[in-house]
């Protein structure tokens, strides 16, 4: 029998060297210095061996153990080597079923659905939050301790939205493992009722009455804002888009002609294609950008890059400095525009409601949309940029008609003093 000493003790030969234990267990030690556990027996009338490790990482001890435990299979009718390379190839099998390995599976399988920017979005999320805790565990041995890892790592940072999405994401997966037989339940159901309430914030938003406020340190431009910037504000303030939709803008969506501005369905938020009525005031801006960049694809491009859009953050970042931090946001003019034209123009709710892109709540309001909402949003344009105007040139407006016989200039910056 062998003894840990003479294992530590013998050294290679110019050919493999054999020092035998009991009941067929050996330690080979290979011209290289290297010594190698192996197990001799007999299967099926013939002579084979079992690798059972590399000494010292498996001590002597440990040898016989598996020395043993192989005996019982063989005495059970099992060929131990063959049941090895099962349980080889099963763990291999395991790698090949990583949270990652099917994330991206699922993720390809689902990507022509998306537009381009959910795809990249989609993608960051797993990258930054799901990968590093998931990614490389076989998905059925993954539990909703797991996910609470993965939650708890979000919500440190107060991501409390980006947390219940990422259960959201995490719960697709799992139920397209589970459908493709990789899994056998979702973990992620666990976390019904379980995470932090989301708490709906409003975006900052101006109140109609400090409008002619605004309008004034716009024109005055102590913040030094760039005239793209400003452009983009004035813009953004006269159409009440998301600003996200206004800065990927391109020349192609805008027909002068009709004084429409059709964004496609893939760049909005409901994937619907939506009509931006322009007002004579929108159009003049823009000419002033074409003037400025004719040959530019984005209607709005980066000051960096002319071949690129404007960032989504400029507009925030310009409020900012005008000294509206915490007070307007970019998504501010919406909330605006909505409480304005119906309290100072007294339009109906659903014509705002339907200019805003919201979805009609059901059939019936969508039929009526396409069918009337459309020349009724031309007119609440025009005498939304009318009112506006007026602001700056500082005149009061009791009534939509005093609106409509203002004189249009020819210019949205006005050098008339603005009435306090």
């Amino acid at each position: 029998m062998l003894t840990d000493k003479s294992c530590r003790a013998a050294v290679p030969g110019a050919k493999p060297i054999r020092l035998y234990d009991t009941q067929g267990l050996y330690l080979e030690i290979s011209p290289s210095g290297g010594k190698h556990w192996r197990m001799k027996y007999r299967y099926g009338g013939k002579e084979k061996r079992l690798a059972l490790g590399s000494y010292p990482l498996v001590p002597l001890a440990e040898a016989r153990q598996k020395r043993d435990s192989a005996r019982k299979m063989l005495i059970d009718g099992l060929d131990p080597t063959l049941l090895k390379k099962e349980e080889r190839k099963q763990a291999l099998a395991g790698r090949g079923n990583t949270f990652q390995t099917i994330a991206l599976e699922w993720y390809d399988r689902h990507i022509d659905e998306w537009d381009a920017r959910y795809a990249r979005t989609m993608m960051k999320r797993l990258e930054a939050d799901v990968f590093p805790i998931l990614g490389n565990m076989p998905i059925d041995d993954i539990r909703a301790q797991d996910l609470l890892l993965l939650v708890q790592r979000i919500e440190k940072r107060k991501a409390y939205e980006i947390a219940h999405r990422a259960i959201q994401t995490c719960s697709q997966i799992f139920r397209y493992a589970v459908i493709t037989g990789r899994a056998e339940r979702n973990p992620a159901t666990d976390f019904k009722g379980a995470l932090k309430t989301v708490k709906t914030v409003h975006y900052a938003a101006l109140d109609s009455s400090e409008l002619p406020e605004f309008l004034a340190a716009l024109e005055r431009n102590d913040a030094r804002l760039y005239l793209y910037t400003r452009l983009a504000i004035k813009f953004l303030m006269l159409t009440f888009v998301r600003t996200s939709e206004m800065v990927e803008a391109r020349w192609e969506e805008i027909n002068f002609e009709d004084k429409l501005w059709i964004i496609p369905a893939e760049r909005m938020k409901m994937r619907r294609p939506h009509i931006v009525p322009l007002s004579l005031q929108a159009l003049e801006i823009l000419k002033q950008l074409k003037e400025i960049s004719p040959c530019c694809p984005y209607i709005f491009p980066s000051a960096i890059n002319a071949r690129k859009h404007m960032s989504n953050n400029t507009v925030l970042k310009a409020l900012d400095r005008m000294g509206y931090k915490g007070r307007m946001t970019g998504h501010g003019f919406r909330a605006l525009a909505m409480s304005t034209i119906k309290e100072k123009l007294g339009y109906q709710h659903e014509i705002v409601d339907r200019q805003l892109a919201h979805a009609p709540r059901n059939q019936i309001d969508a039929a009526y949309d396409r069918a009337q909402y459309l020349e009724q949003r031309k007119i609440m344009m025009q005498d939304w940029a009318d009112y506006i105007q007026a602001i700056i040139i500082g005149r009061k407006l009791p009534a939509i008609e005093s609106v409509r016989l203002l004189e249009f200039k020819p210019r949205f910056v006005l050098d008339k003093k603005i009435d306090s």
